[in-house]
């Protein structure tokens, strides 16, 4: 009997601070914040409706998604919708960082104000203890190098594109493709676009590429809008066939480019996902409960093959 009282009197010392850390809303604002207005960025949004409208199905509480986009990927122009953001006072915010040292500052500013904040698409600042949500970046870029370098036999000039430098899921790509083609000897990067997460610009940047580097075999991309420009500048230039393309996401451009043979395969990193859970998170902190560091929504291989199945 003594042994069931004890669990049984901690339990019930403990029940207040529980009632207290579950305490619900009657109504909650989230604040999204990607790097730039895209159509990856979009299915974010939807994701993170999808959990809003979980939320208030389950606890009749009223959830507002407040997708707010630069219209550039600036930082500055990123840090002042965040600052605006946190004058609201949102129930939480989760962004997908542009520069981690450029975003540290607001970061901790909303910390201060006691508003939740967490990553999608992207790594907390060094020292920072925020739920990030997304692939494991440096895993799917592994993946497409290695497909590339697979498919051209070991032996190749190859380019990669790189997004926005300063974001660090773009960084942390570009790095671990390099370190994928350096373990083969016949492989040589000869040449990086910097496209900052836009179709045209990527389009532009690899046909300049193609035509500084005539012996180019094949492209990877640290980007979504990336490969679907680089596709578009191997059609244009007539190489569908001859430059391989290993994409990356599944946006309806690049999931089109596969299905034509313009690019072999895509390594898609769910973005509705990472909305729903990044919402979820943050709904789960504004109830006192702890998130976990990471949340891996995966990594899935798009090929001709897998086309109609892979979601």
């Amino acid at each position: 009997m003594k042994k069931l009282l004890l669990p049984l009197l901690l339990s019930a010392a403990l029940l207040p601070a529980v009632a207290q850390a579950q305490q619900k809303k009657d109504s909650y604002r989230f604040v999204v914040v990607p790097k730039v207005v895209h159509p990856w960025f979009d299915a974010v949004n939807e994701g993170a409706k999808k959990a809003a409208q979980m939320i208030q199905a389950q606890t009749g509480a009223k959830v507002v998604i407040d997708y707010q986009a630069p219209q550039k990927a600036d930082v500055v122009e990123q840090n002042q919708i965040l600052e605006r953001a946190i004058a609201t006072k949102p129930d939480g915010i989760i962004v997908d960082l542009l520069d981690g040292k450029g975003n540290r500052a607001v970061l901790q500013e909303a910390l201060k104000r006691k508003i939740p904040v967490g990553v999608f698409d992207s790594v907390p600042p060094e020292g920072m203890n925020l739920t990030s949500i997304g692939a494991d970046f440096c895993e799917q870029a592994n993946i497409a190098a290695e497909r590339l370098a697979k498919l051209l036999g070991g032996k190749g000039e190859v380019a990669i594109m790189k997004g926005v430098p300063t974001a660090p899921n773009h960084a942390i790509r570009a790095e671990c493709h390099e370190k994928t083609f350096a373990k083969y000897p016949g492989i040589k990067v000869v040449a990086h676009g910097i496209d900052n997460d836009d179709i045209e610009t990527a389009q532009k940047q690899a046909a300049a590429i193609m035509q500084a580097n005539p012996n180019l075999k094949g492209w990877v991309a640290c980007d979504a809008a990336g490969p679907i420009g680089v596709g578009q500048a191997i059609k244009e230039a007539g190489k569908a066939g001859k430059v391989i393309l290993v994409g990356l996401d599944d946006l309806p451009e690049m999931v089109q480019l596969v299905k034509d043979g313009v690019a072999d395969s895509s390594s898609a990193s769910r973005p509705d996902m990472q909305g729903y859970w990044s919402v979820i998170a943050l709904w789960q902190n504004t109830l006192g409960m702890k998130t976990p560091k990471y949340i891996d929504t995966g990594t899935v291989v798009i090929t001709k093959n897998n086309l109609t199945t892979y979601k």
